[in-house]
């Protein structure tokens, strides 16, 4: 069972201790789905200022909706189409300071401001992003990028596809 926690390290110890939290709510279960969505949630609960964290699964050369916490989003985006499709492209994180600077930005909810996407891949393969939005311009640093990278490696350990 799961307990919220109260996070009140630094900002290190506070990723640290969600990516071990991770670790174990996956122990034992190798779905994807179920995976992804419990891996959504506890973003959703751990990280603070965010109105959008979930999952873009890879499919038949574009990106399908997967898990996801927050309002509707856009289904499907295509190979190389707005912040999720380029890091799938480029096969990079990417950190938005501001989503309306970005070119080709996707408006899901029009109240994101910044955004961070992660691929995340299984055996070498592009298994899909992670994407997460915020109201707060320049929301996201490096901090962020290097916890949340090593969150989805966490999750890639747990995931058949």
């Amino acid at each position: 069972m799961f307990h919220t926690e109260m996070y009140k390290g630094t900002k290190e110890e506070n990723y640290q201790l969600v990516n071990k939290q991770l670790q174990a709510l996956l122990e034992g279960e190798d779905d994807l789905i179920a995976n992804l969505a419990n891996a959504s949630a506890l973003l959703n609960q751990f990280l603070d200022k965010v109105n959008w964290v979930g999952f873009y699964l890879y499919k038949n050369g574009e990106l399908i909706l997967g898990p996801f916490q927050g309002l509707p989003a856009c289904v499907k985006i295509g190979y190389g189409k707005g912040v999720c499709g380029t890091a799938l492209k480029e096969e990079k994180t990417i950190r938005v300071k501001d989503v309306h600077q970005f070119p080709g930005h996707i408006a899901c909810d029009a109240a994101s401001r910044s955004e961070i996407v992660i691929p995340f891949y299984k055996n070498g393969k592009i298994t899909g992003v992670l994407d997460i939005d915020s109201p707060i311009e320049d929301r996201f640093d490096e901090t962020d990028q290097k916890y949340l990278e090593q969150f989805t490696q966490i999750l890639n350990q747990h995931i058949s596809t």
